[in-house]
Parts: structure tokens; sequence; C-alpha cells
């Protein structure tokens, strides 16, 4: 189920067309209906706010318009990374994935 901070694919006419986060899912007036405030991935940023049933937010095929619209939840194709109060403690853990490089260390032109 997607929920709030999730990353989503929206698929508009079968075809995937943007990446958004979920920022809020707020009750609608109506029950068992839901306001999703998508935060649209783009340049320039934008925001949505869509009105969709509980299947709709977990990836049943809807319209709008009369055009097909998907959420598809994303998912990592990573494990997550360690917190960052690990990384380069020197432990085996930590540089088993490679070197860590400094951002601040590294030397300026």
């Amino acid at each position: 189920m997607a929920t709030i901070h999730d990353l989503v694919l929206a698929h508009i006419d079968n075809k995937p067309a943007f990446y958004a986060r979920i920022e809020e899912i707020m009750p609608d007036v109506k029950a068992g209906w839901w306001k999703v405030k998508l935060l649209v991935l783009t340049v320039p940023l934008q925001t949505y706010t869509w009105i969709l049933d509980d299947s709709q937010v977990n990836g049943a095929p809807f319209t709008m318009g009369d055009t097909p619209i998907m959420l598809e939840k994303v998912v990592s194709p990573e494990p997550p990374l360690k917190p960052l109060s690990s990384v380069g403690k020197g432990s085996k853990a930590s540089r088993k994935g490679g070197n860590v490089v400094s951002l601040f260390d590294r030397k300026k032109p």
C-alpha cells in the first residue's frame, strides 16, 4: 500500500508519465475517498491533489476525463543504506561497499 512519503510512478494513458512523492493523505468529505497530495518531481516542482479511493491509491487503474491513470508504488532496487552515523567508523561492514570520500575533504582547484 502506498502511503505518505512513498514514491509513485504515475501512468497516464497506459504510459509512464512522471514520478511523485505522496505528501499527504487526508480524508475527503465522501466516505472511503482520500485527498492525496502529490509532489510531482518535475522541473519546476508541482503539487497535485487528487481525490482517490483506497484501491486507486494502491495501484488500481482509474480514469480522469476518460484518460486511463494508474499509480504504481516505486520500490528501490537497492537495500536501504546504513545510517550515516555508522559510515567511516572503520568496521568491515562500512568498508564492504567501497571507499567513502568526504566532499568536505576534497581539494579545491
